[in-house]
């Protein structure tokens, strides 16, 4: 390995343009393995990758998926062949999977929704009371911070918002920065530092989100699964038992149970500290 790059926050420069930079000379007649088609268009914040490639040296290039923005669409790979370089288009699922909220995007218009709920083992996500701190551990809570870093954004219901003035900011050493963008489910104005959205279905009026983050709220998660638009369920399951508390997630107009079937899947369980994930996706 000679060299390598990523994508840098805010969009530019692309990995490859890193990569090659840091590769120099190295680049030549050596094998360029990215997961994404590089991109094949002019923009104002950086050169069209496809030309940095086609002028690398470069003797092959392994991509893991085409790329889905139609400037781009397999004219990166076809121009990068014209130049004398192989191309091989691996077409895997692991690289599609890694930018899954780029290509949903492209595909329905919106962003990819996260679902985290933290519950009893009775599906309870409060006392009677209100009283919702805290749920689960200190280890549970960290990987929640975690999670919440790797969101454009973090929506919480307008009642949740009121209630509990939630932070929804990242408190890990180092990762402060990144703190996602605040949303509220509201038909109210939104305080200052939340954008106010009306309706699950306004998400898809966020062109910037590639990665959406729910987080608070039984009437909240009840409207995004409503609407179909949870693709992911972090379940944090904590081993207390609370009785007559507040359940998780309000009525999400389920007719009848024949219907609930089919439509989850267990991709992950582990456990933190005393607390337990379980990580569901949407079957489609």
């Amino acid at each position: 390995m000679v060299a390598r790059g990523w994508t840098r926050a805010g969009g530019r420069p692309h990995a490859e343009a890193e990569a090659l930079a840091m590769a120099g000379t190295a680049a030549e007649g050596a094998t360029l393995y990215v997961s994404l088609e590089p991109c094949a268009h002019e923009s104002l914040r950086g050169p069209a990758c496809t030309d940095l490639v086609c002028r690398s040296g470069l003797a092959r290039v392994v991509v893991g998926v085409e790329d889905p923005d139609p400037r781009t669409a397999g004219d990166g790979i076809a121009r990068i062949r014209a130049a004398g370089i192989a191309v091989n288009l691996a077409g895997d699922p692991a690289c599609r999977a890694s930018l899954v909220g780029f290509f949903l995007r492209f595909a329905e218009g919106r962003p990819y929704v996260t679902l985290k709920l933290a519950i009893s083992l009775d599906g309870r996500i409060a006392l009677a009371d209100g009283s919702s701190q805290w749920i689960t551990g200190e280890v549970a809570r960290a990987h929640v911070h975690a999670m919440r870093a790797q969101a454009d954004a973090i929506l919480c219901g307008g009642g949740t918002l009121r209630a509990d003035a939630p932070r929804l900011d990242v408190r890990l050493p180092g990762l402060e920065h990144r703190s996602p963008e605040r949303l509220v489910l509201t038909r109210s104005a939104a305080p200052a530092g939340w954008r106010a959205l009306a309706s699950p279905e306004a998400i898809r009026s966020l062109p910037e989100i590639q990665y959406l983050f729910v987080e608070g709220g039984a009437s909240t998660a009840a409207s995004f699964l409503a609407a179909d638009l949870v693709d992911r369920i972090l379940l944090y399951r904590a081993p207390i038992v609370i009785g007559a508390g507040l359940p998780a997630i309000g009525d999400c107009g389920l007719a009848d149970l024949a219907s609930a079937h089919g439509r989850w899947r267990l991709a992950d369980r582990r456990q933190l500290g005393s607390d337990g994930l379980e990580v569901y996706e949407r079957a489609r």
